[in-house]
């Protein structure tokens, strides 16, 4: 028996067209007093600042009955102040833009309404955790879709026991695409809202069976009776964001075909749905009650984004979606992106963390060079983690059994991790002495030796030959810079520490326009670069700030293009096992180098 909601919002979508939706918000049992209403600054999940209170407009207020307006002013950016002048009811109505489909945000145009609810739904000060309700007044063709039980069905009607279960909740109208499952039983509905999707929606079905059954086997229970995969299919980069019983992603339309676009879209998949138990319930403890209005911080945000990212590849492996072979060279290719990012020897991962508000989503020209992903450094100090485990306990713990075991003390009872105990909670599990491993690779910048790891599984990392013809010359040379089309003309947006760019003394925002005396476009450089070996001195002209520079540059070698991992002949019985445990496929005999993955 749900509780009645004193505090209750209805959505309108009156103005589809024009993308505005009209919120009202009755808040009852306010005794007479005045009140502080209050937007959101930031969603969990998504770490960074966003403001979002910009879309919202128009915001008045009234009695009940509409009889007399009540008082209310803005007394900061997001918030409002309330006198219901002794009524203990009264109503806000506002405006609220939505036209950018995003995880987080609202969305509505003549043909569907998606509502993240947290930068569009304010709280009361001090009444969180009252239950609230949510009504959706849509077109009559439109189905509503939330995992929230549904306490009325004209308009359709949400409950949430308190609000941050509401803004945890997202809720979708329009006409998608449905399919469900049952993975153990367990029903779970896949929304796919848009048009021109490429997908097969039995094989869609089918593997994302197989996706959540092999995650519910790695924590051996699901927390909940239900779940909604929505999936708004637009040409975007892809994202997505966790909530307590579902997960929005944001896809392309062709992201199912081919194989490798597929592979893609499976493990962001893997990835949010794995949240279920990593961060939505297995939690920092500053993650318990979420202050909306200003950053939450963590150090674990490493472990709640990055092994998560790991243990997306251990599930796409479990579950049969991903062989051995492309299980090996995915883990081959992070590695080489993340060496090629010099920002990995001055931060560390717990700084990465901590910086995530002013870094991870504000990247720019020097980002590279001073900052590190936790996303992908959190995954590959993961998969070292991973290693070194199997290899000291012969294979009877693991990063598997470690979240396992964290889902039980922590995720099952909802208790948070302090910021400094994982390593006492990972060493008195596997009584293994982890202190040295925090210290150099995750409160530390070491330089990570992936082969030392990797080698506890019997494999070597190692260049992967290119194909070459007879008649080629040696390889071209490194310049070690990111650039862009600036109509045409190549811009120089990144230049990394240490390059043969740097120490020529280019510089992000410069304007390459010769090599050598002749005019160079965008397209163009590539080229001259292919034909220039490691050790050629190249003459380089270049606009910086409207200025004509010239500067003479010395091409390095270029990194290596693609990583392999690789069995070693002479690998012991021990890793052989480590190998096969981790895997999940019988040891392989090292093959020919250059061995493509299926």
């Amino acid at each position: 028996m749900t509780e009645p909601a004193r505090i209750r919002y209805e959505v309108r979508a009156s103005s589809p067209a024009t993308h505005r939706g009209e919120f009202a918000m009755r808040v009852g049992g306010t005794g007479g007093r005045e009140f502080d209403l209050v937007w959101p600054s930031w969603v969990p999940g998504s770490y960074w600042i966003q403001d979002r209170v910009r879309n919202v407009s128009d915001v008045r207020t009234a009695t009940v009955d509409g009889s007399r307006p009540v008082s209310i002013r803005r007394i900061g950016k997001a918030r409002w102040h309330v006198d219901p002048g002794g009524e203990d009811a009264v109503e806000i109505r506002y405006t609220v833009y939505g036209n950018e489909l995003r995880t987080a945000l609202f969305d509505l145009t003549t043909d569907h309404m998606f509502l993240a609810g947290g930068f569009v739904l304010p709280y009361v000060e001090g009444r969180r955790d009252e239950p609230h309700e949510v009504a959706l007044v849509a077109p009559a063709d439109w189905r509503v879709f939330a995992e929230l039980p549904l306490v009325g069905a004209d308009p359709p009607t949400f409950w949430a026991a308190d609000y941050d279960e509401l803004v945890d909740s997202p809720i979708d109208a329009g006409r998608p695409e449905e399919l469900t499952i049952r993975p153990n039983g367990i029903p779970h509905r896949i929304l796919l809202c848009g048009a021109g999707g490429n997908h097969d929606s039995a094989r869609l079905a089918a593997d994302l069976q197989r996706l959540v059954e092999a995650t519910i086997a790695i924590f051996g229970e699901s927390p909940v009776p239900s779940y909604t995969f929505f999936y708004h299919l637009i040409e975007r980069p892809p994202q997505g964001l966790e909530h307590a019983r579902s997960c929005a992603c944001v896809t392309s339309p062709t992201s199912f075909r081919p194989e490798g676009a597929y592979r893609a879209f499976l493990d962001l998949t893997a990835h949010e749905y794995l949240h279920l138990y990593n961060v939505k319930r297995i939690r920092p403890k500053v993650f318990e009650r979420p202050d909306y209005t200003r950053e939450t911080y963590t150090r674990l945000l490493w472990a709640m984004e990055g092994t998560t990212s790991y243990l997306a590849r251990i599930v796409l492996r479990r579950a049969g979606l991903l062989s051995p072979e492309r299980f090996l060279s995915d883990i081959a290719e992070q590695v080489r992106k993340y060496r090629d990012q010099p920002g990995r020897l001055h931060q560390s991962l717990e700084e990465a963390s901590l910086a995530a508000w002013v870094d991870f989503y504000h990247r720019y020209e020097e980002t590279p060079n001073r900052s590190m992903s936790y996303y992908t450094k959190g995954e590959l100090v993961s998969l070292c983690l991973d290693l070194e485990l199997r290899g000291a306990t012969k294979g009877a713990h693991s990063v598997e059994s470690l979240w396992r075991a964290l889902w039980v003390s922590r995720g099952r009872t909802m208790v948070g991790l302090a910021e400094d105990e994982l390593a006492t909670i990972f060493g008195r599990i596997t009584g293994v002495d982890l202190g040295s491993f925090f210290d150099d690779y995750i409160r530390g910048t070491r330089e990570v030796p992936f082969e030392t790891f990797l080698a506890r599984a019997g494999l070597t990392l190692e260049a992967k030959p290119r194909p070459r013809r007879p008649d080629d010359g040696p390889d071209g040379g490194y310049l070690g810079v990111e650039m862009e089309d600036a109509g045409g003309s190549a811009r120089l947006t990144v230049v990394r520490d240490g390059s043969p760019a740097m120490v020529a003394g280019l510089s992000p925002g410069d304007e390459l326009v010769a090599v050598d005396g002749a005019k160079v476009r965008f397209a163009d450089v590539a080229k001259a670069l292919e034909r220039s070996p490691a050790g050629t001195e190249l003459a380089l002209a270049v606009f910086r700030r409207n200025r004509l520079l010239h500067l003479p540059v010395v091409v390095g070698e270029s990194p290596p293009r693609e990583l392999q991992l690789v069995p070693v002949a002479g690998a012991d019985e021990a890793a052989r096992r480590v190998y096969e445990g981790w895997v999940g496929a019988p040891w392989a005999a090292p093959k020919a180098s250059g061995t493509d993955p299926d």
